[in-house]
């Protein structure tokens, strides 16, 4: 399984990644995304909304199941890749890239202590 270095991870298989311009972009790890199979369907529909840290900010939905996803920081959800609407299937086969799910404008400038660095996280999955 393939885990950047320059994410920070939750224990909630969300990844995060911190943009020079301020925002963040999240998504759902490798290990999530397998342990879901195969996306079918992926519905957010907070965009324009300040959640808080921990919050369900939209769901996804594999051929078995249907898991909700939590942003891992407080801010407002500027937008959702709108290529996984067309095909979720993105979310399996480029969790890192392509298949990423919002974009966040952070609450707060400084990065939360709890999120995990790429050692951190392994040792949560246990790998």
């Amino acid at each position: 399984m393939n885990f950047p270095q320059e994410l920070k991870y939750t224990q909630d298989h969300e990844w995060i990644k911190f943009e020079a311009d301020g925002s963040a972009v999240v998504g759902i790890t490798d290990f999530a995304q397998h342990e879901l199979g195969d996306i079918v369907y992926v519905d957010i529909n907070t965009v324009g909304q300040s959640l808080s840290k921990g919050d369900v900010f939209g769901s996804v939905e594999a051929v078995k199941t249907v898991s909700d996803l939590f942003l891992p920081i407080e801010g407002e959800i500027l937008e959702v890749n709108t290529e996984i609407e067309k095909s979720p299937e993105l979310v399996n086969t480029d969790p890192y890239g392509a298949g990423w799910i919002v974009k966040v404008k952070p609450a707060h400038a400084a990065q939360p202590d709890d999120l995990l660095s790429v050692d951190a996280y392994k040792e949560l999955i246990g790998q």
